[in-house]
């Protein structure tokens, strides 16, 4: 018996809540409705799967279609047809979207011409329906059948991967953006915990999305949900069995340091009761097609909340966070004598660690080429900015919830992934609820980075 197989025995199906059943069950009824009714206008009962052109054909008869029945099942036949398409069918059809469902420039022109002539608020309403691109109207509606959601999430991460090579396709991506950020606000977020008696399907799915730290199979997601462990989801009504985010957390007795005893499935298991800090060590979106739509600030608030009220001897909260991108950012200017001149001597101390083709041995690295390595990634948190925000993803998404960064770890991740991110350094950002809210406008209105003194002192600040 599989390790899933198992599982489902031990959990049974995911209940999705009654009155998402039952809504389901009754559009799937309408739809059938709707297909048979399709089948008859067409004069066939079995269609093969569209090409992009007819395709696009059948997104403007949704357009404009009119039965309640034959439009759901319209809807739902394109997007099956689309989930059949290959990359490249997909491409065409993105191509389709961007040049016959795109505004029409005389019919904006001749909107704002009336309502200069006579600015009331029908005339203003027709200038609002001229500027709102037709396949909006096309995404709503492929939006109201079952999976719809799921569906047109999937697809702006297939647009996404192409994006940077296709900058035409940008006005689709608004349009898609745009709907999923009110299809996606946190009013329609609920929060769930997430523990071992959860479904098999979610918790297939914690395993295969977790973006930090790899979780190798069932075993190693057993010790990441054991008692004094804690995880939470977000979820969408349309979504149910289908995580948006997730965190990760500890309970411990102090303050840590390291990522491998937070993640062995092999580590014993303390009593969360007596527990007085809660880590954060792995926060994970779940699809790229929400990229850009902000989620983890209600998330880490909202779990804030949660542990404190069932673990109130819980008072620390902190992160275990990578520096996903400091290595790069060390051998770049390593590579650039411009770049290199403030850093000459932190960069002439660790040279020989970056020649090495393999991973340091750590007992060999001495005292004076860690601090190097530590006084670079502190000078890399604070002081290295784009567009006035620090350059570090993960630092910017903290520190722009009020957290401050407090510690920076060496050998904090011994991993492959840890030395490719960051030559194993972590660092700690610390969640104090009275400072939250000073560290988030202070952030915002003063570019300020929230630092501890040991932190400003080896970025030399």
């Amino acid at each position: 018996m599989s390790d899933l197989r198992m599982k489902l025995d031990e959990s049974g199906v995911h209940r999705i809540p009654k009155k998402s059943v039952t809504l389901t069950r009754i559009l799937e009824s309408i739809i059938d409705t709707g297909r048979d009714i399709l089948n008859r206008s067409r004069n066939s009962s079995t269609l093969q799967p569209a090409q992009p052109e007819e395709l696009g054909q059948r997104c403007q008869e949704l357009i404009r279609h009119l039965g309640e029945p034959s439009g759901l099942a319209l809807a739902s036949e394109i997007l099956d047809d689309y989930a059949a398409l290959p990359t490249a069918g997909r491409h065409e059809l993105f191509e389709i979207w961007i040049r016959d469902f795109g505004v029409d420039p005389a019919n904006v022109i001749a909107a704002s011409d009336r309502y200069r002539q006579q600015p009331d608020f029908e005339h203003l309403t027709a200038v609002t329906r001229a500027v709102e691109a037709p396949r909006q109207k096309l995404f709503r509606r492929l939006n109201m059948v079952p999976g719809g959601t799921s569906a047109l999430v999937a697809m702006r991460g297939h647009l996404l991967k192409i994006i940077k090579e296709r900058p035409d396709f940008n006005p689709l991506d608004i349009d898609l953006r745009q709907l999923l950020i009110e299809w996606f606000n946190r009013g329609f977020l609920v929060l769930e915990s997430v523990s071992w008696s959860s479904s098999a399907r979610v918790l297939e799915k914690i395993i295969a999305y977790e973006a930090v730290h790899e979780i190798s199979g069932w075993d190693d997601l057993r010790g990441r949900l054991a008692d004094d462990r804690r995880c939470f989801a977000f979820f969408h009504p349309a979504m149910p069995d289908d995580p948006i985010i997730f965190v990760e957390i500890a309970l411990t007795n102090q303050s840590t340091t390291g990522i491998q005893p937070l993640i062995s499935a092999e580590h014993d298991i303390q009593d969360p009761r007596k527990a007085d800090t809660a880590t954060f060590y792995s926060i994970s979106n779940c699809h790229l097609g929400l990229h850009g739509i902000s989620f983890g600030n209600f998330l880490i608030k909202q779990v804030m909340e949660e542990l404190r009220r069932d673990l109130p001897d819980v008072k620390n909260f902190e992160t275990l966070s990578p520096v996903p991108q400091f290595r790069q950012w060390v051998e770049a200017i390593a590579a650039d004598p411009e770049k290199s001149a403030l850093h000459q001597e932190d960069l002439k101390m660790i040279a020989p660690l970056l020649a090495e083709s393999q991973r340091p041995d750590r007992a060999l690295v001495s005292e004076s080429e860690k601090t190097a390595f530590l006084r670079l990634c502190a000078h890399y948190l604070l002081n290295e900015k784009r567009n006035r925000r620090p350059l570090d993803p993960v630092a910017r998404f903290h520190l722009s919830n009020g957290a401050s960064l407090d510690r920076i770890n060496w050998s904090a991740d011994c991993s492959a992934a840890g030395e490719d991110r960051s030559f194993g350094i972590m660092v700690n950002y610390v969640y104090r609820a009275a400072d939250i809210e000073t560290n988030h406008e202070a952030y915002f209105a003063e570019d300020h980075v929230a630092a501890s003194a040991d932190v400003c002192k080896l970025a030399r600040r």
